[in-house]
């Protein structure tokens, strides 16, 4: 998709209406002893929760952070938002352990509750998880100030995150521009495999792409916030929820969990991705 994408859709699954922006990550799936595989649902984060007792649940289980500095303050630094047909992509599917290891900003966390945030580790967890695993991923903040994209999608930008939503390092002369600091979420429902757990220990679940380790986690993103919404949200001194909720008068303008359920992708391939599978999608079979 080329082009300005916050012109191109007619509805969004995010909480703010001006927010056409395209999120990305691979899909987890749980192998069996039996050679078989299972896609792993999402959940939603439960700092978001429900619109009330009767409100249905947020679809979907990635929360999307732009942060100015950290989770705490915004800080006095000038931010500039991501400019229309800028995209970027964190972490490779072939990266070692010594290099997962050294990107702080890629990481996981064994859910002990729907709450859990700490700890964090470069590989899948070794043990079940009881309330399912979350995989976190923070992109660069240091922009060249030139080209919105690269051939690899990453030489534009400068990594200095420092993880944890810790603020990141300074930006060097080379990548000079301080974008928002932009971070995913995503809450995997592992808990239906608990029992299924292999005898022998061995650690179960896989990304797409036949990553059984973690190490090779990786996301995309593709600027699409309507207008200079995003830039007044960066010149704002607000927070969460205060830069907008249904009902609360905001700088950003926001919609009811009922609206974003309702906005989705016509399917274009047609695939069994709920069942068990012999192989993982896009894979082929050893005769």
């Amino acid at each position: 998709m080329e082009g300005d994408i916050g012109e191109q859709g007619n509805c969004t699954t995010c909480a703010y209406t001006e927010d056409f922006s395209n999120y990305w990550t691979a899909a987890m799936y749980f192998r069996h002893e039996n050679g078989s595989y299972k896609r792993v649902p999402q959940y939603p984060n439960a700092q978001l929760g429900t619109e009330g007792q009767d409100a249905p649940n947020i679809k979907g289980g990635m929360t999307i952070y732009y942060s100015q500095k950290d989770l705490e303050s915004n800080g006095n630094m000038s931010i500039t938002a991501f400019k229309p047909g800028f995209r970027m992509t964190v972490g490779s599917p072939t990266t070692t352990q010594e290099g997962a290891e050294a990107n702080l900003g890629l990481r996981y966390t064994c859910l002990e509750t729907i709450l859990t945030r700490f700890n964090e580790t470069a590989d899948f967890p070794s043990k079940p998880c009881p309330a399912g695993i979350m995989a976190i991923h923070h992109f660069p903040a240091c922009w060249d100030g030139k080209n919105l994209d690269s051939p690899d999608h990453q030489s534009h930008m400068y990594d200095t995150s420092l993880g944890l939503f810790r603020e990141a390092g300074p930006c060097p002369s080379s990548h000079p521009v301080r974008m928002p600091q932009l971070a995913y979420k995503t809450m995997w429902n592992t808990t239906a495999f608990q029992d299924m757990w292999p005898e022998d220990g061995s650690q179960p679940f896989v990304w797409s792409y036949m990553d059984s380790k973690g190490y090779g986690t990786h996301a995309d993103y593709v600027f699409g916030w309507k207008g200079d919404s995003l830039q007044r949200a960066m010149n704002d001194s607000c927070m969460f929820h205060g830069c907008g909720s249904p009902g609360v008068q905001g700088i950003l303008e926001t919609q009811t969990v009922a609206d974003m359920n309702q906005c989705a992708v016509e399917k274009t391939v047609v695939e069994d991705t709920d069942g068990w599978l012999a192989e993982l999608p896009g894979q082929t079979m050893d005769m």
